[in-house]
């Protein structure tokens, strides 16, 4: 048995257009679209933004996008514009607890993105 690829369904909070805008500014290509869901791709990396709200569940959504080059990825979220425009949070990268470096970076639903270095 031989698992490939995992694709998570992504909840986008009450403003779902706003959600499916911040990850194409992100740089997200997007893939299909509809109504209730927007399939991003980057790379190899996939997900589902889901137009799903519950606060307890996004509050509580976390994620880990593994990436090459942490510090272009810092350099590209600052100028993108994404925090400002959206008024999300991000933290620089940092070593973690658990031994990784990461960025940490909320949505505008309020899933937090952990964007590590492999």
């Amino acid at each position: 048995m031989k698992a490939f690829k995992l694709r998570p369904f992504v909840p986008s909070g009450e403003d779902y257009p706003l959600a499916v805008q911040f990850y194409e500014d992100l740089g997200f290509e997007k893939i299909f679209t509809s109504d209730e869901l927007t399939i991003f791709r980057m790379d190899e990396t996939e997900f589902h933004l889901q137009n799903y709200q519950n606060a307890e569940l996004q509050m509580n959504y976390m994620l880990e996008l593994c990436v090459q080059d942490l510090d272009a990825w810092w350099s590209h979220l600052q100028q993108s514009g994404v925090i400002g425009k959206y008024g999300v949070k991000a933290k620089p990268p940092e070593i973690q607890p658990y031994g990784r470096r990461a960025i940490h970076l909320l949505d505008p639903a309020g899933v937090l993105w952990h964007i590590t270095e492999v």
